[in-house]
């Protein structure tokens, strides 16, 4: 009971993430921000969602750009929003993703 077995400053990964995957930072910022170093950020981010953190990224990005799209926003308002820096490179991942791009999605 006197002490906390945690590790120190490491803060829940999982929830981290969810609410965070949006932001467009570089992998080792968000281990810094949840409280590990990059090694460690991702072992248990392995762990955690059995792939790496890049390719997590990415997917949840793409599926979220695919909700809002869907929803009726154009894909110029929704790639900056889910963090791509640049809208040819938001369409080329759309497009390997999903097969078809952005805009025909929006269009339908």
């Amino acid at each position: 009971i006197l002490f906390d077995f945690n590790e120190p400053g490491k803060i829940d990964l999982e929830a981290f993430m969810n609410k965070n995957f949006h932001f467009n930072v570089h992998l080792n910022r968000f281990a810094y921000l949840s409280g590990r170093s990059l090694a460690t950020f991702k072992r248990d981010f392995q762990k955690i969602f059995q792939q790496a953190p890049g390719n997590w990224l990415l997917n949840k990005r793409l599926q979220e750009a695919y909700y809002l799209i869907k929803q009726g926003k154009s894909p110029s308002e929704v790639y900056l929003g889910v963090g791509f820096e640049d809208l040819s490179h938001f369409s080329f991942s759309f497009k390997k993703k999903f097969g078809v791009v952005p805009s025909s999605v929006f269009s339908k």
